[in-house]
């Protein structure tokens, strides 16, 4: 198979793109490092177009490796023909080769086996022969009676051979072929009531039907939930006389004594043989690509909000709900180390209340807090009123200050109570863990949401009901992808942050921090190749990505490779600046020299490609930079609203909570995130919501009903007309 050809098709590239990725790939090299620092290699493709590749090429792979196993498991049985070769040669899915591999896969006991047993095969060839001139079945059946092999009469001997002609019709791989396009095309998904007389929230599914060519992922995952749980039985409906036009088109030939034996035999294929497992294959197929999009909604989902601007150089505080045991508090500096903890009670007594409110206001003083992180749980609405009031209350210095956010703790407890918080934060209890979590999330989304498995930070659809493998590698590429677009501090970075870092495994990452704490801060990139078991694959695949804010060498503070350090200084030699010019950020006028000298001729004379001088240029002027701080700051509020103060035409802000196929979860201060349907999102058509907006995104939204008692709240961002 000529994967390159097949790739270009996809993907619209050119030769020599796919080859030079398949070729990094081979080598070893990381996707993340490929994306950033081979840029000449690919053309500049980004980090989820060449994971595509990647995968797609496992699958083309896998895919060569089963002709293979199949082409030698017909050889085996001196079943090979040129056709049937050529087939093999041109089937571009798996499931294409399974149906060719299908007449010759070692069977299971079956009606049919059980009838070539008791020697009915030559019966079965000469009726599908359907010969003109043939005897009727009966009559050649009647040859074929014999009491020792349990074939007591004709009508024995016909059906067998019956089961075995049904057999070869079922196992017919351009029959299958052309059933599997018709179900997809024509085929109705339909679902009932496993439980007529009981309620569910799969009610809406009680009597339902939907074209399987139209159906949308979400209602595909429901449905599939739903027969899991038992309350739902699936079936797929498609026109049978269709479907037997096809199966009768290849298994009959014209008028003869056989022709209604055939028939019959061809009606029981399809009926027993060839429509179950069609139905499945369908259902299977709805399934999976309702998964893929699920995954990639998730994945979506997962790196706006990896991605979403840190609140940095502020002291946070963070406030985890709790109604019984009380709502825990952190502070931590503007590192994230932890400077206070304690336990309050605002949903108690009126005294309990006022000890609370007299805490959190002391600590905010003491420490100069700026932001406030709320966990958005179990009482997060009481804990949000009580700090609005705190916040109103405070000296005037410190209202002006401090502001602040209600942020998900999606995953906030998974992480507390695992063995890396355990060895984090030994001194605190799980719930104290929690609160520190919180405040850092604030404080850096990508620092501290690493450290949580992927699938519990909750911004997806159906996620628990996702193929682990496949969800655990789409979500980890998300996370990977995230962590080196970014870059890490070398010297303040944890290990479950280091070890998403490209060419970094998490014993390595262990060892980093494990020399830091020996050795001190590293001053340089290059000391880097002292740390245990980091070889030199492993320094060129992760130091571009590593920042050394200490290093007497800037670029080692910079996105800028080191295998480029000799073209970066030739190039600021070239233009007419010092090293220290970048330290003083005084490169304004480099892109200009550039431009003037020509992007070409400037690459050539330091030894590099275009892109890779684009890049260095992009450092050069702002060196250390933070991608995440283009994007607009999270909003922070002073204020409270409550459900039953929304009124339809109330004009807010919010913050986008998550995207899902039908709409968008959007957080407006009242504890319950509201839906903007994807028809509110706005005035043209869209397929999804994606289209138009994204985790983190700052919207303006009117209300469009408001209910204090299901507590569901209709938003729009169509501006109504006065």
């Amino acid at each position: 198979m000529d994967f390159t050809t097949v790739l270009c098709d996809q993907f619209h590239l050119q030769p020599w793109q796919v080859n030079n990725v398949i070729q990094l790939l081979d080598e070893g090299n990381t996707i993340p490092f490929i994306a950033r620092y081979r840029k000449e290699a690919h053309g500049t493709l980004d980090d989820q177009v060449i994971r595509e590749l990647s995968e797609r090429l496992d699958y083309l792979r896998n895919l060569q490796k089963r002709k293979e196993e199949v082409g030698e498991a017909i050889a085996a049985q001196e079943a090979m023909t040129g056709e049937l070769q050529a087939a093999l040669d041109a089937a571009a899915t798996l499931a294409e080769v399974e149906d060719i591999y299908r007449p010759y896969r070692p069977k299971r006991m079956t009606r049919a086996t059980k009838a070539k047993e008791r020697g009915l095969e030559p019966l079965a060839q000469r009726i599908y022969a359907q010969e003109k001139d043939s005897p009727y079945p009966i009559d050649m059946a009647a040859e074929f009676v014999n009491p020792e092999k349990e074939v007591e009469t004709p009508e024995d001997a016909l059906s067998g051979a019956l089961d075995i002609i049904a057999e070869e019709i079922s196992d017919d791989a351009g029959i299958r072929r052309r059933l599997r396009v018709i179900a997809l095309s024509q085929g109705v998904v339909v679902s009932r009531a496993a439980k007529p007389d009981e309620d569910s929230v799969y009610s809406q599914y009680y009597d339902y039907r939907e074209p399987a060519a139209k159906i949308a992922g979400h209602r595909v995952l429901a449905i599939d939930r739903g027969e899991r749980e038992e309350f739902l039985k699936v079936s797929l409906e498609l026109d049978q006389d269709k479907a037997m036009n096809i199966v009768n088109s290849v298994a009959l030939k014209g008028p003869s004594p056989c022709y209604e034996a055939v028939s019959e035999a061809a009606l029981d294929a399809y009926t027993r043989l060839i429509f179950p497992s069609v139905e499945r294959e369908l259902r299977s197929t709805l399934s999976e690509n309702a998964q893929e999009a699920a995954i990639k909604v998730f994945s979506v989902n997962l790196r706006n909000l990896l991605m979403q601007p840190p609140v940095k150089g502020k002291v946070a505080m963070g406030l985890d709900p709790g109604y019984r045991t009380g709502c825990k508090v952190a502070v931590v500096d503007a590192t994230g180390r932890v400077l206070d903890t304690g336990v309050i009670y605002p949903t108690h007594s009126q005294s309990r209340v006022q000890e609370a409110k007299a805490l959190v206001s002391r600590m905010i003083q003491k420490y100069q807090v700026e932001v406030i992180a709320i966990g958005n749980g179990t009482a997060s609405k009481e804990t949000e009123m009580f700090t609005a009031e705190v916040l109103s209350n405070l000296p005037q210095q410190d209202k002006e200050r401090c502001a602040y956010m209600v942020v998900s703790e999606a995953g906030a407890s998974v992480y507390s109570a695992s063995k890396l918080a355990a060895e984090e934060f030994p001194q605190f209890d799980l719930t104290l863990r929690s609160a520190v979590s919180i405040a850092r999330r604030l404080q850096d989304p990508l620092a501290e949401l690493v450290k949580i498995d992927p699938k519990a930070i909750g911004v997806g659809q159906y996620q628990h009901d996702m193929p682990k493998k496949r969800l655990d590698e789409a979500l980890g590429g998300v996370v990977e992808d995230c962590v080196n677009n970014v870059g890490v501090d070398l010297n303040t970075a944890s290990p479950s942050l280091l070890e998403r870092i490209s060419g970094l495994s998490a014993a390595v990452s262990k060892n980093i921090v494990k020399y830091r704490e020996e050795n001190g801060a590293f001053t340089s990139r290059n000391e880097l190749k002292k740390v245990n078991k980091l070889g030199p694959k492993a320094f060129v695949q992760c130091a571009g990505f590593l920042r050394v804010p200490e290093s007497k060498n800037v670029l080692d503070n910079t996105g800028v490779h080191p295998e480029s350090y000799g073209a970066a200084k030739e190039l600021l030699k070239l233009c007419g600046f010092e090293e220290d010019d970048v330290k003083n950020g005084s490169l304004s006028g480099l892109a200009d020299k550039v431009a003037a000298l020509g992007e070409e001729s400037v690459a050539q004379q330091i030894g590099v490609g275009v892109p890779t001088l684009q890049d260095i240029v992009k450092e050069f002027l702002k060196p250390g930079r933070d991608p995440r701080d283009e994007l607009p700051p999270p909003l922070l509020r002073t204020d409270i609203l409550e459900l039953k103060d929304l009124k339809p035409g109330m004009e807010l802000t919010g913050t986008v909570r998550n995207v899902i196929d039908f709409g968008a979860f959007v957080d407006i201060g009242v504890h319950q995130d509201g839906l903007v349907h994807i028809s509110q999102i706005c005035n043209k058509y869209i397929k999804h919501p994606s289209e138009v907006l994204k985790v983190g995104d700052i919207v303006k939204v009117w209300v469009l009903n408001a209910d204090p008692v299901k507590k569901r709240i209709g938003l729009t961002m169509k501006e109504p007309k006065q």
